[in-house]
């Protein structure tokens, strides 16, 4: 009979190891079924139509109206959705047609 090896720095044998790897599997899977499922949902909500504009579209609107009363956080959400956050994307031009880019 073989010898079963040991791995004294180790808190677990290959087999335990394997185990705990395919139950997080499964449930990675499950996790991104369940992520998946709400996204369509959602995106089918914001088609629906009421009255003549989308779901999407009213909240859309609600927002801007939100941010021309002075609400800072509806307006920085618009601006970071448009791609105007200035701390997402730095632009910088060099002498020669060189752009350099770096995002966070």
């Amino acid at each position: 009979m073989a010898e079963k090896k040991t791995y004294p720095n180790l808190a677990q044998t290959p087999e335990e190891a394997r185990e705990r790897g395919r139950r997080g599997g499964v449930a990675s899977g499950l996790a991104r079924r369940k992520k998946r499922a709400l996204r369509e949902y959602l995106e089918a909500r914001l088609e629906i139509m009421s009255g003549d504009m989308s779901t999407a579209e009213a909240i859309t609107a609600a927002l801007v109206d939100k941010a021309l009363s002075g609400d800072v956080r509806a307006y920085e959400s618009i601006r970071d959705t448009l791609g105007q956050n200035p701390r997402q994307a730095v632009k910088t031009e060099i002498s020669g047609g060189l752009v350099v880019t770096w995002q966070e």
